[in-house]
């Protein structure tokens, strides 16, 4: 079970996910069944605040960074003090509170000392984001009578030495977790542990990237064999698109890895794409539930889901985009072209989230523009280069789309003031992609789900 920042973010949110476990916990016991592991993220907004204390020690701004810590040490205070009722028990969530805020004091001086920021301090100072709301809901739950217990991440999760972006070592990790992790479970404790955060063999704190917690979350899952990963958030399930862009948005009861994977990557901002992958080669099906609204049934998400080819299922959106287009008779009855253009790329470590070509250009789009002069200078010694700025990528995400006669023209003709900059539609057969002004996109998205499932009724995909 893992709860998102949302989810942990006072202590109303807190006493629900105690209420929330302890049903869980209850009906592992009438099953005769392991207790959940528990997996939590930062309360919402303090990984953010923590990223800003870190740079401004960098930068030497103390006052500026000590009123940034003040606000962190307040906000997990004042959860102690709205939760957590017994006074012995407070007492002590409390002595544990500051000692790691002590923890965290000591790296901002250090830092201010040094003058810089490495990735290494940075993923150390992101690590008590989880530290904190983890060991405030650890008591909390043994308040409401659920005996837990609290394990650090970092030394069940161990990664290579790639701080930011830490990959698994995953039989160290399975290790860990049978080792640590399941004995407990299995005689009914919980366990209670972070998302986000791993650490090396050597014991330095790492960070699986921003949005890191699913992807744990999905990691713990596969090294138990669990028989679901719940993923907790503040909606109902994966929806047919965004509910702020359309008031609307419908919940899918069932999707597939893949379309979910689709829609991940393409803006969709329940799952992580990296969630999907521990829980596809394990097979085991995903459920996105709602901590605000525990008895909606949620969104299943697994291989085991019938067929409803021709079905468009959710509309994403992915903003902050620009888009590349390369034009050159080079590529005329020439191999090679496409291969020089993705190498440069890769050279700047910049993934292309779209691509689209033609007899004589190539089209591409990215989300990561820190390199983009240095890209765009190498390209223009191989073709005639154009940029467009502000962008956004719409897709179409579905059941065997492609196949599907029609589906192509009810998304276009359902867009007749929308310019459409770039297509792509081959690649994956259940997704239609393109490019618009980002001015435009949030008016696409609302054609497209008025055109696909203002008249749909309540079936078995949607709610």
């Amino acid at each position: 079970m893992k709860f998102g920042g949302t989810s942990v973010e006072d202590a109303s949110a807190m006493s629900k996910v105690a209420s929330i476990v302890h049903t869980a916990l209850k009906r592992s016991v009438e099953e005769g069944s392991p207790a959940p592991m528990v997996i939590i993220s930062a309360c919402a907004g303090i990984t953010n605040k923590l990223f800003e204390l870190s740079k401004l020690a960098a930068a030497g701004k103390e006052s500026e960074a000590l009123k940034i810590f003040g606000i962190i040490r307040d906000h997990h205070l004042k959860i102690i003090e709205n939760l957590v009722t017994d006074p012995t028990r407070k007492s002590l969530v409390t002595e544990k509170i500051i000692k790691l805020l002590s923890e965290l004091d000591q790296l901002v001086r250090a830092v201010i000392y040094l003058g810089e920021l490495t990735p290494r301090l940075e993923d150390a100072f992101a690590s008590f984001g989880e530290l904190l709301s983890s060991t405030v809901l650890g008591e909390a739950l043994n308040q409401n009578g659920i005996f837990t217990e609290w394990l650090d991440a970092r030394h069940l999760l161990k990664t290579d030495s790639n701080f930011g972006k830490a990959v698994p070592l995953w039989p160290l990790v399975e290790k860990q977790i049978q080792e640590k992790v399941y004995p407990l479970l299995k005689r009914g404790t919980v366990v209670l542990s972070q998302g986000y955060i791993g650490s090396t063999e050597q014991g330095k704190t790492t960070t699986l990237g921003r949005g890191g917690s699913d992807y744990s979350a999905a990691i713990f899952g596969a090294a138990l064999g669990v028989d679901a990963i719940q993923i907790w958030t503040d909606v109902d399930g994966v929806l047919t698109t965004d509910p702020r862009v359309v008031a609307g948005a419908r919940r899918l009861k069932v999707m597939t890895f893949s379309e979910a994977a689709e829609l991940a990557y393409f803006g969709a901002k329940v799952l992580h794409p990296s969630t999907i992958r521990p829980a596809i080669q394990k097979n085991i099906p995903v459920y996105v539930l709602n901590s605000k609204r525990p008895e909606s049934e949620g969104t299943r998400i697994s291989n085991e889901v019938d067929s409803h080819e021709g079905t468009v299922k959710s509309i994403a959106c992915k903003k902050g985009q620009t888009m590349i287009n390369l034009t050159t008779t080079s590529m005329l009855g020439e191999y090679g072209f496409l291969y020089k253009v993705s190498e440069i790329f890769a050279e700047y470590e910049t993934p292309i989230d779209m691509i689209s070509t033609s007899e004589v250009s190539i089209s591409v789009t990215i989300g990561i523009t820190t390199n983009l002069d240095l890209i765009i200078e190498r390209l223009k010694k191989i073709a005639d280069v154009s940029i467009d700025r502000g962008v956004a990528i719409v897709c179409v995400v579905g059941d065997s789309i492609r196949k599907s006669p029609g589906i192509a023209s009810r998304v276009f003709s359902s867009l007749p003031s929308i310019n459409v900059k770039m297509i792509s539609q081959g690649a994956s057969e259940i997704n239609i992609g393109f490019v618009v002004d980002e001015k435009d996109a949030d008016t696409a998205v609302r054609l497209l789900h008025d055109e696909f499932f203002s008249a749909i009724r309540e079936n078995a995909i949607f709610a």
